[in-house]
């Protein structure tokens, strides 16, 4: 077999991970995908932190994903599997560090990053992120990315810990957004921080029994471009199509 033709088969993987994931994820909504450092210990406040609000969410109604490991993704899963409702793990397969906590109700396991993130973001109704590594940044700004290019119906986004992130924001604002100009002020509204695990939980759940976003509403934009597509995304505009002259 050339190369090419291995390199095409690899398609039917890529494809069969999107099936698997699509099945088993379409019985969870709501949902609200909790965040954080793999690194977390149960006996660190954060991890109890983050107990009490995979507890509290499916209080609330709401299944709880994570990424299925320890630390932060096990604290969330345990507080959801210990109230007794839906803990979802959306496990990776890594050469190190990732091991399966065993508080997932479900458990789907993926070679690929991209196919995981897109079962982060379809199946979740608001993100709440607790302090975490570069794998936690990447969510946080990949959901910021969505919402400000309006590829995704706004949702709610919770950092919780504000020792951990008033550093980082502040340096968003100040330099981002004051010295570069690289971001809008209203980009800025577009998610919360708070310490208060109730004060998340309550976010969440008020937006999505009123329908509401934070940050600035949307524009008025045609049903056409803000058809949603089958991975949870809006269909948007081809850039190629020119504007009518």
């Amino acid at each position: 077999m050339s190369n090419l033709d291995g390199e095409a088969w690899r398609m039917f993987r890529i494809i069969s991970e999107f099936a698997e994931g699509f099945e088993e994820m379409s019985q969870v909504e709501p949902a609200v995908s909790v965040f954080g450092s793999a690194r977390t210990k149960p006996d660190h406040p954060v991890y109890q932190q983050a107990v009490q609000c995979g507890r509290k969410l499916v209080e609330r109604g709401f299944s709880v994903i994570t990424g299925g490991g320890p630390g932060i993704m096990e604290a969330a899963n345990r507080g959801a599997f210990d109230a007794k409702g839906n803990s979802i793990g959306l496990n990776i397969a890594l050469p190190m560090e990732q091991q399966g906590n065993p508080y997932q109700t479900r458990s789907v396991t993926f070679r690929y990053f991209f196919v995981r993130k897109v079962m982060f973001v379809k199946y979740a109704r608001a993100f709440i992120i607790f302090p975490g590594g570069f794998g936690t940044m990447d969510e946080f700004f990949e959901s910021m990315t969505l919402i400000q290019t309006l590829k995704i119906a706004p949702f709610p986004v919770v950092l919780i810990g504000r020792d951990f992130w008033e550093g980082l924001l502040g340096w968003v604002k100040s330099t981002m957004l004051e010295a570069y100009g690289n971001i809008s002020a209203a980009d800025l509204e577009r998610f919360r921080l708070t310490d208060d695990v109730d004060e998340a939980v309550h976010i969440v759940s008020d937006c999505y029994d009123n329908k509401c976003w934070l940050g600035p509403p949307p524009p008025e934009m045609p049903a056409e471009v803000v058809e949603p597509t089958a991975e949870g995304t809006r269909s948007g505009v081809d850039p190629k199509r020119r504007p009518a002259m």
